[in-house]
């Protein structure tokens, strides 16, 4: 089995939140029916909109939505299925293979059947310093920086893919997409999202920490962070 990230875009003069309902509505039942499973859809809809401060864009234009899902193999000959859903269901997709690390599973708030799950989920696909050798990344990344992220943040879900390889033609250049999920509040309080409620000296410590962190091996220049509500569609693989 192999697991792929594929961006979507909508549809020209289709916004963001029908784009996102009709995905929901449509987009599982296709991808279930191309042998894709452990399926689930970040979207960018009304509730995330007052996220929309935390935004860091650097395609143009921007992702409207993620799939993520597993296939048998993700070989081209035999993902055509799976690429001709995407194609009809977005005016652009790109895909990657990735290696997923799942660092906090969601014991807190698990996903229901189909339904957004509880808190909001920031979508991140990132690109490593282009002065730094990959090994030296990915060991700064997971021997200092998960660390770092598990103890800074309010963050209930964590997970962590690395991109193996593109699989389209004009994927841009990321190392990596991370999904992280919190409590509604983070949207818009720092302290909340940094897990320092009421407590000025943890929060300035938290977001220090994070961001010199972050800053050790992340281009800033070459990312795109997207908050999205998360729907997670599991339970079709018992259908």
């Amino acid at each position: 089995m192999e697991k792929l990230i594929c961006a979507l875009w909508a549809p020209e003069g289709v916004n963001r939140a029908d784009y996102a309902a009709r995905l929901v509505a449509t987009l599982p039942g296709a991808l279930k029916a191309a042998r894709a499973s452990s399926i689930r859809l970040n979207v960018r809809d009304a509730t995330v909109g007052p996220a929309a401060p935390l935004n860091q864009q650097w395609q143009e234009r921007q992702q409207d939505a993620v799939a993520q899902f597993w296939l048998p193999s993700a070989n081209a000959i035999f993902r055509e299925a799976v690429d001709d859903v995407l194609t009809t269901q977005s005016s652009r997709f790109e895909a990657w293979l990735v290696a997923e690390s799942t660092i906090i599973p969601n014991a807190a708030h698990p996903p229901q059947a189909g339904s957004r799950t509880w808190g909001w989920s920031q979508a991140s696909f990132i690109s490593f310093l282009p002065d730094m050798r990959w090994q030296d990344a990915v060991s700064h990344w997971h021997r200092h920086h998960t660390r770092v992220a598990i103890d800074t943040q309010s963050n209930f879900e964590y997970v962590q893919n690395i991109i193996v390889r593109p699989l389209t033609g004009n994927a841009p250049a990321y190392g990596a997409f991370v999904e992280e999920c919190f409590p509604l509040e983070a949207m818009t309080d720092p302290r909340a999202f940094f897990d320092a409620m009421g407590d000025d000296a943890k929060f300035a410590h938290n977001s220090r920490e994070m961001t010199d962190s972050c800053a050790g091996f992340i281009d800033f220049g070459r990312i795109d962070v997207i908050p999205t509500s998360q729907f997670d569609f599991a339970h079709l693989d018992a259908a």
